[in-house]
C-alpha cells in the first residue's frame, strides 16, 4: 500500500526528481516507510510506501528485465503468486516478491489489458520508454483514487490532490459543476472534483497518454443482475465458500493485521470468518458514543466475546473544530458524510497495534441494506395515481402552497415517477431550491447554467443492467454513493492514519456472484439482506444483533449541535467571511441555527454540509500559498496508569493489549 505520483511533460521537456519528491512530499501519511522516484526524460513516477508485502525487496519504482516498462502502484493484488508462477513458466525473470512487479510482466503479455486479470485494489500508473506512453489504472469498484490533471501540455497524476496542486498551485480553482454535485449529494463523484481542471479516473476505467493524447476507456463493469438459478441451499453454500475465500487472499501479509467491527452484520460476518482462518485471536477495533442511541459497542462487544477477539473500544468525544480543520484537508474536498470521524478515529486506534485491517463495507450495496431500498419499493404504491394529476401538482398546485408547509416536498416526490422519486430523496439540494430560502440568487443563477446533477444518475438507472427495481437501485448505489462516499471516505481516513484497509465483500469475483443472485434472496418481503443473515446464523452470530434495526455508522450531531459543543460548530457558521461566500443567504444561516438550537427542526445533516464547505474554502482556497503545510494530527497519546487517555477522546481497554502503546 502506498501513494503516487507523477508526471509525463512535452517530448522536449526534462523532469526533474525534485519536482516527483515534491508531489511525493504531500502524501507521506500514506507511505510512511520509503520514498522512490524514476525520472527520465519528460517523464516521472514517483511514490510513498507503506509496506506490507515483501518489506525488504518490494520497493518501487518497479521495472522489467531491460528497464524499459516501469510502474508505481497503490494496493495490493490477491492473485499475484498464480500469475507470477504463469509469467515465470513464460520465461519472465523475478527480482522480489512483491505483488507490484506482476504488473509489468503481464503488461509485457498483453498489453493494457493487463489490469483485467488483477484482482484486488490499486491505483497504478505505468510508463513504458519504449512506446513513450503512459497507463493510468483504477480498480474495479474504486476501493483505491487516483486523480490528474493536463496543464500546459503536461499530464499530472496523484493518488490524492494535494500531490498536483504542490507544483501547480494555480489549479486550486473552483469548479462550480462539482460543488453543485455536493450541495446535491453530499460528495462528488467521478469524475468530477471540487477543482475546475483536475479530474478523478472514474473506477473499472484506465487511461492511455501518448505525446499529449489521452484516451479513457472503460474495463470493467458489474455484469447483469438476477440471472442465477441457485436454490436457497445452494446460494448459502456459494456464498459461505466464496466469501470465506474473499477474506482469506486477503490475510496474506508480512505486518500484523486486525479487523474494524462495527457491531453490524456485514463487519461481524467477517469477523467470524477471521476468527475461523486464523489460529490466534483476531485483533478487533470498535467505536462509540456516549450518547445510547448511536453507540454499537455493546453489539460489537458480544461479536468479540462469541469468537474469541482481541478487542479494543474507543468512546469518541472529539474536539470537533480542530478534528475537523484536519480531516478536511485530508478529504480535500468538501466531504458531507459526517461518520467520517468515527472512521478516523477507529483506524487511527487500529494503526496503533496493526497495519492491515478488514471490514465490512459494500454489504448494504450488494445486498440491498439500507432503509431507502424499502421506502422506495413502499412508496411504487403512487405509480396508480395518474400522470394528469402528478402534472398539475407540480406544475401549478406546488407552487402556490406557501413556504415550509409540511408536506410540501413529500407531495412533491409522491408526483414523480419510481425513479425520479429515489433520485429526489437521496438528494438535498432540489428541495431546498424549491424553497428558495437558503441559497443566493447569484449561486442559483449559476447552477441553472451548470449541467443536471441527476441526469448523470438517470443514465446509470437507466442502463443498468437489471430488470427489476430494486436492482436497478443496487446498480446505481453501487456506481456513485459506494464509490464516491463509502470508499473514498475509508481511504482517506485510513491512510491519513497509514492504515491499510481491505474490504473482502467487494472482492470483483465476489461482487459479480451477489449480482447474479437472484432479487429474493437479497430482498424478500422486506427483509433486507435475507441470505447474507442466513450465513451469519449459520456462522453462529448473536441473533439480537442479526434482528435489531440497521443502525449505520451514525453521528450525534443533533444532540453535539444543542449541547455545550455548539460553540464549535456555530463560531465557525456566523463568522463574517463564512457568510460572505456567496452560497447561503446570511439571514436564513442564522435561522437554521435557530430552528436547530430551538429544537423546531433537527437540521443537523444541512449545517454539518455547510460546514464541511466552509473549512475545505478556509484550507485550500484562503491557503493556496501554504495549504500543503504538514498539519499535525489533533490528538495526543498520554498514559495515565492502566488507562490510555486519548485527547480529545478518550479510550478504554476491552483486552489488556488495548492498554499498550
Amino acid at each position: 500500500m502506498c501513494g503516487i505520483a507523477g508526471i509525463v511533460g512535452r517530448p522536449e521537456e526534462t523532469v526533474d526528481t525534485s519536482v516527483v519528491h515534491r508531489m511525493c512530499e504531500t502524501i507521506v501519511h500514506r507511505g510512511p516507510d520509503d520514498e522512490g522516484i524514476y525520472a527520465r526524460g519528460a517523464a516521472g513516477l514517483g511514490m510513498r510506501r507503506l509496506s506490507i508485502i515483501d518489506l525488504a525487496g518490494g520497493k518501487q519504482p518497479i521495472h522489467n528485465e531491460d528497464e524499459t516498462v516501469w510502474v508505481v502502484f497503490n494496493g495490493e493484488i490477491y492473485n499475484f503468486p498464480t500469475l507470477r508462477r504463469e509469467l515465470e513458466q513464460r520465461g519472465h525473470r523475478f527480482c522480489t516478491h512483491s505483488d507490484t512487479e506482476v504488473i509489468v510482466h503481464l503488461y509485457e503479455e498483453v498489453g493494457a489489458d493487463f489490469v483485467k486479470r488483477l484482482r484486488g485494489m490499486f491505483a497504478i500508473a505505468l510508463y513504458d520508454e519504449k512506446k513513450d506512453l503512459l497507463i493510468l489504472a483504477r480498480d474495479r469498484l474504486g476501493k483505491k483514487p487516483l486523480h490528474y490533471a493536463m496543464h500546459n501540455g503536461r499530464l499530472l497524476f496523484g493518488s490524492e490532490i494535494k500531490a498536483i496542486l504542490a507544483i501547480h498551485p494555480e489549479l486550486a480553482e473552483i469548479d462550480l459543476e462539482g460543488l453543485l454535485q455536493y450541495f446535491y449529494f453530499g460528495y462528488i463523484p467521478d469524475p468530477l472534483t471540487a477543482f475546475r481542471t483536475i479530474r478523478k479516473l472514474p473506477a473499472g476505467h484506465l487511461m492511455e497518454s501518448h505525446k499529449g493524447e489521452i484516451k479513457i476507456r472503460q474495463y470493467w463493469d458489474v455484469p447483469e443482475y438476477d440471472t442465477s438459478t441457485l436454490t436457497e441451499e445452494e446460494c448459502l453454500e456459494q456464498l459461505e465458500h466464496r466469501l470465506d475465500e474473499a477474506v482469506r487472499i486477503r490475510l496474506i501479509s508480512d505486518v500484523p493485521l486486525g479487523a474494524l467491527l462495527s457491531g453490524g452484520v456485514d463487519s461481524s460476518i467477517i469477523v467470524a470468518l477471521m476468527a475461523r482462518a486464523t489460529s490466534k485471536p483476531v485483533k478487533t477495533f470498535s467505536i462509540g458514543f456516549e450518547a445510547e442511541q448511536f453507540n454499537e459497542s455493546a453489539y460489537a462487544r458480544q461479536v468479540a466475546e462469541k469468537f474469541g477477539t482481541d478487542h479494543h473500544e474507543l468512546i469518541l468525544q472529539p474536539d470537533l473544530e480542530e478534528t475537523l480543520m484536519y480531516l478536511s484537508e485530508m478529504m480535500e474536498e468538501p466531504f458531507g458524510d459526517s461518520s467520517m470521524l468515527p472512521t478516523y478515529y477507529v483506524c487511527r486506534m487500529a494503526r496503533r497495534e496493526v497495519t492491515v485491517a478488514l471490514s465490512g463495507d459494500g454489504g448494504d450495496e450488494l445486498f440491498a441494506g439500507y432503509d431507502r431500498y424499502l421506502v422506495a419499493t413502499e412508496r411504487r404504491k403512487l405509480d396508480a395515481i395518474p400522470e394528469s394529476l402528478k402534472q398539475v401538482y407540480r406544475g401549478w398546485i406546488h407552487g402556490f402552497l406557501p413556504q415550509g408547509m409540511y408536506g410540501k416536498n413529500l407531495a412533491w416526490n409522491a408526483s414523480l415517477n419510481e425513479r425520479d422519486r429515489y433520485l429526489d430523496g437521496i438528494s438535498f439540494f432540489p428541495a431546498l431550491q424549491r424553497e428558495r430560502k437558503l441559497f443566493t440568487s447569484s449561486f442559483l443563477e449559476s447552477a441553472k447554467r451548470l449541467p443536471d446533477p441527476l441526469l448523470q444518475w438517470q443514465q446509470l438507472y437507466d442502463s443498468a443492467p437489471a430488470h427489476n427495481f430494486v436492482s436497478r437501485l443496487l446498480y446505481l448505489d453501487t456506481k456513485t454513493y459506494l464509490n464516491s462516499d463509502i470508499l473514498t471516505k475509508v481511504d482517506r481516513m485510513s491512510m491519513a492514519t497509514s492504515l491499510e484497509v481491505r474490504v473482502p465483500m467487494l472482492d470483483h469475483e465476489f461482487v459479480e456472484f451477489v449480482a447474479s443472485l437472484p432479487l429474493e434472496w437479497k430482498f424478500r418481503e422486506g427483509k433486507r439482506k435475507y441470505i447474507l443473515k442466513k450465513l451469519a446464523e449459520r456462522l453462529g452470530l448473536p441473533p439480537a444483533l442479526l434482528h435489531r434495526r440497521k443502525q449505520g455508522f451514525q453521528m450525534p450531531l443533533v444532540d453535539w449541535m444543542r449541547s455545550e459543543r455548539k460553540h464549535q460548530f456555530w463560531g465557525i457558521l456566523l463568522e463574517e467571511r463564512t457568510l460572505q461566500r456567496g452560497y447561503f443567504k446570511p439571514q436564513a444561516v442564522r435561522s437554521l441555527i435557530g430552528e436547530h438550537l430551538r429544537g423546531r427542526r433537527n437540521r443537523s445533516g444541512l449545517l454539518w454540509r455547510m460546514l464541511v464547505l466552509e473549512l475545505w474554502h478556509r484550507n485550500f482556497m484562503e491557503s493556496r500559498s501554504n495549504w500543503s503545510s504538514k498539519r499535525r494530527p489533533p490528538e495526543v497519546l498520554t498514559r495515565d496508569a492502566d488507562t490510555i487517555v486519548l485527547a480529545p477522546a478518550t479510550m478504554t481497554g476491552i483486552s489488556p493489549a488495548a492498554n499498550s502503546a
